[in-house]
């Protein structure tokens, strides 16, 4: 009995956080964006209703997670949850917002999008499809090549269409005229920003919280047309967390998290808001410095027969929480909480 009662609490905390959650966004729009309600809410039901068709088919595939034996060990249970999660939530976000707005800088975030998208189920896929033993997914030197080939195109059109490459202060006045350095800039931010959320997405719900948070931040700062597109995302990424949350149904994999890295990218840049993007995408780059640090340190103290130490119990930070103690509905907790509160630290930034 005792087993049974522990398998349930996640799942009742799972919907609590996820409750809570869209209790906060929704109210926040209300207070700031009312306009918002109906593409967030008609996203969140779409999304609802492509999972309970979607789950099955993926089932179908047999697209099950294959877990990594090095991690924790308590993730070992996850393996054969299926994965490619993104294939049911990244369309609408890609459709719903052309029902209200055709710009060209809609056209070309949904290029981005898609093309980031595409590259993580290539990646999925193969992972699924890998023998045993066997190289796990595209190598990360295609990985990063096939993104940059991506972002290439991107700034491309930009420049086709004439985009300002100016990037935008706290206020939302033009700081700095970039010129051609927005380009290696954006190719930069787009390359860190996908492989940033994706590092982040190792635990059930921790992705698809913090980008619904950071999707609703962003629509605050930027232009209506994006402000759209970041209400229909944040509306896909909570429907989506009713089937991620602990004990997940299923993961969104690479193909949603390369996707919103760069849907978040692509609205930073086409708005020249960078800024807000890096304080309210904080928890992300908070994930990907401790990968750094700990690849850093350990290369750094090898010793004669090549082995290191590490500063962390495991990279990235939630993994090392975890091995801390921390249950895995503690530490999703601690990272929303941390989301929620740089995203009200940009928007005061933006408002003082």
């Amino acid at each position: 009995m005792g087993k049974a009662i522990e398998a349930k609490v996640p799942t009742k905390y799972g919907w609590l956080t996820a409750c809570i959650l869209g209790l906060v966004i929704v109210l926040t729009l209300v207070f700031y964006r009312p306009q918002a309600l109906v593409p967030l809410i008609l996203a969140f039901g779409v999304t609802v209703v492509l999972g309970y068709l979607g789950l099955p088919a993926l089932k179908w595939l047999k697209t099950g997670q294959v877990i990594r034996r090095d991690g924790p060990q308590s993730h070992l249970a996850k393996g054969g949850t299926p994965t490619m999660g993104g294939l049911f939530w990244v369309p609408p976000a890609l459709v719903l917002p052309l029902i209200w707005v055709q710009t060209p800088s809609i056209y070309a975030l949904s290029f981005v999008t898609l093309g980031c998208g595409a590259i993580g189920c290539l990646d999925d896929w193969k992972v699924i499809t890998s023998r045993p033993g066997g190289p796990r997914g595209i190598s990360a030197r295609l990985k990063m090549a096939l993104l940059l080939t991506v972002g290439g195109l991107f700034c491309g059109a930009l420049a086709f269409l004439q985009h300002p490459t100016i990037l935008q202060g706290w206020h939302g006045e033009p700081l700095l005229s970039l010129g051609l350095l927005f380009w290696p800039l954006a190719l930069f931010v787009l390359s860190g920003t996908t492989n940033a959320v994706n590092i982040t997405d190792g635990l059930d719900g921790l992705a698809a919280g913090t980008g619904t948070v950071a999707c609703l931040g962003m629509s605050l700062v930027v232009p209506s047309d994006l402000a759209i597109a970041c209400w229909v995302m944040a509306g896909c990424c909570l429907g989506f967390l009713v089937f991620n949350h602990k004990p997940a149904r299923v993961f969104m994999g690479d193909t949603g998290s390369l996707a919103l890295g760069g849907f978040l990218s692509g609205v930073a840049l086409l708005s020249g808001e960078l800024l807000p993007l890096l304080v309210m995408g904080g928890g992300f780059v908070v994930e990907t410095i401790s990968v750094m640090l700990q690849v850093s340190y350990y290369k750094a103290t090898k010793d004669a027969e090549g082995k290191g130490k590490r500063l962390f119990r495991m990279a990235p930070l939630h993994h090392h929480l975890e091995l801390s103690g921390w249950p895995e509905v503690q530490v999703v907790g601690f990272f929303y909480v941390l989301a929620l509160g740089l995203g009200g630290l940009a928007i005061a930034l933006r408002l003082h």
